[in-house]
């Protein structure tokens, strides 16, 4: 593990609405909302309003009837990141985006050309806001988790330098939210056991943790409430999942409505798979009921795939499974994420089963697209409806 604090975390403070009000300026200092019947993202006006992601539109305007909302603007977002992270890589190579408005900077062998990270750190901001015109917030600390967590408590538009002498003074009284990788369920859990800051989890011993929260959820918690994080900054990673979802509000869907939603998911995270020439092995659908619980089904393939009709009638299939809870419980979110991704000539051949028409609709389809544009061609029960939106990811790197 490093000895000083040489990892930066730059995460851009509310992105989309920070966009929209930088191309608006008459939207400067007002609480804007992106996206209409479900908040896709919230202005720092509205957030203090009780705006937040994924809410439904009409309880945000309830909270903030003085909202400006507007529609999302992809293209924009693309090319924003796409300006930040070009400054990412000019400040260091050494970075590791983690979504399109945030990643991990190792900068320990700038000193003597660059000055300290703290230093790196302030000048990364400047460029950012006088060249993109947007803030972004800084942590800097010893490890990626350190980091991840000084940036978050540096927002809105901060710089937090964690030096290795303070760091259980910085970490120890914050919350257990803060942990990555605690959820709503997992804190819970903690506070239903009297544990809700970092340094009463770091108390325990590792065994207690892993017997109260699981052998792998515990270990991973214990070692970052214990400062154990070794992990470097990693230019090589590629992307082991992607997913999309679809916030639904709060009125009831029926079955037609949702398998609509569903093929809408599928066929654009399946196209994805082909446009980066990947396959997966697993299908999870992700659900939140309308008494705000959580379910996860996945199925994994024999065979990895990226053909849109095999994973389609697995998610249909997770999906059918559920419809007993949806009935009683509501829905009001409903998403899709393939994981296990792979190169797609690196595995063996296609599931034991002739999908041949698949691959040549698919093929034909994909070519028609990219021709002609992706909203050219679609299933005749998607005409006319609303597509949702899919948000800009960020490129990889071979």
């Amino acid at each position: 593990m490093r000895g000083e604090a040489t990892v930066l975390h730059a995460d851009l403070d509310a992105f989309y609405a920070s966009v929209e009000q930088r191309d608006a300026p008459e939207l400067r200092g007002r609480p804007v909302i992106v996206g209409g019947g479900v908040v896709l993202a919230a202005s720092y006006e509205a957030k203090a309003r009780g705006v937040r992601t994924a809410m439904g539109g009409r309880q945000a305007r309830e909270l903030c009837p003085d909202a400006v909302v507007v529609p999302p603007r992809m293209d924009a977002y693309s090319e924003a990141s796409r300006a930040v992270f070009a400054i990412f890589r000019d400040t260091t190579p050494l970075v590791e985006g983690l979504s399109i408005d945030e990643a991990f900077l190792e900068v320990g062998g700038l000193r003597r050309i660059a000055g300290t990270p703290e230093q790196i750190a302030v000048r990364l901001r400047e460029r950012v806001r006088a060249e993109v015109g947007l803030a972004i917030s800084v942590g800097v600390a010893r490890t990626k988790f350190l980091a991840k967590v000084a940036s978050a408590v540096s927002k809105p538009d901060g710089l937090l330098v964690v030096e290795p002498e303070r760091e259980q003074e910085f970490l120890l009284p914050l919350p257990v939210e803060r942990l990555w990788g605690v959820g709503a369920v997992t804190a819970e859990k903690l506070h239903r056991l009297g544990i809700r800051t970092v340094g009463q989890l770091a108390e325990l011993e590792a065994a207690t943790a892993e017997r109260l929260l699981g052998k792998a959820t515990g270990a991973h918690l214990h070692a970052l409430a214990r400062l154990r994080d070794p992990r470097p900054v990693d230019t090589t990673h590629r992307r082991g999942s992607i997913g999309s979802q679809r916030a639904l509000g709060s009125r009831s869907r029926t079955a037609d409505e949702l398998d609509l939603i569903l093929t809408q998911l599928v066929d654009r995270l399946a196209r994805r798979l082909r446009d980066g020439d990947r396959v997966c092995r697993t299908v999870v659908l992700r659900l939140r009921y309308g008494d705000f619980g959580k379910a996860t089904r996945s199925r994994t393939l024999r065979s990895a795939s990226d053909r849109t009709a095999v994973l389609l009638i697995v998610a249909r299939g997770l999906l059918a499974g559920a419809q007993p809870e949806i009935a009683e419980r509501g829905i009001t979110l409903i998403g899709v994420s393939l994981s296990q991704l792979a190169r797609a000539d690196s595995l063996p051949p296609e599931l034991p089963i002739d999908w041949d028409d698949g691959v040549r609709l698919d093929t034909v389809l994909d070519a028609v697209r990219d021709r002609f544009g992706a909203a050219s061609v679609a299933r005749a029960a998607h005409l006319g409806r609303d597509p949702g939106w899919s948000p800009p990811l960020l490129p990889e790197h071979e």
